[in-house]
């Protein structure tokens, strides 16, 4: 390995250390991660009741997307992660039934850290609060 990729790792590595929000995509269909998703994250603005972009991403190979937002950022709200699952089944040639997955929660105890995997289908998905 050399020096520049090795520095590009531990930097990658010491910002999903750093970031108190991750996720991780599954291809359930067909047993794979779902690499190269984009992944927006959001933020409700309570007095306006809407939703604020906080940032964009984009899974790696293993299908994780950490560095959304850094703790500092991550305050008691209400958060929604949104997945263009509609483009990625899109760029594998086939359709899927839902164009997006949207994914909101709330953030008691900012403090926490979350993870928050979806596991996906062309037909189906489900998510829950993981470690």
């Amino acid at each position: 390995m050399s020096a520049s990729t090795a520095r590009v790792l531990f930097m990658t590595m010491a910002a999903a250390e750093s970031s108190p929000l991750t996720t991780h995509v599954l291809n359930t269909g067909d047993g794979v991660p779902a690499a190269r998703m984009a992944v927006s994250l959001h933020r409700l603005d309570t007095k306006m009741m809407i939703w604020s972009m906080l940032s964009v991403g984009t899974t790696n190979e293993d299908g994780r997307c950490s560095g959304l937002i850094g703790r500092e950022a991550f305050g008691p709200g209400m958060y929604k992660l949104r997945f263009e699952t509609g483009s990625y089944w899109e760029s594998l040639g086939q359709n899927s039934f839902y164009p997006y997955v949207e994914v909101v929660f709330s953030i008691t105890e900012p403090e926490q850290r979350f993870h928050l995997p979806l596991l996906m289908s062309r037909f189906s998905y489900s998510t829950y609060r993981g470690s």
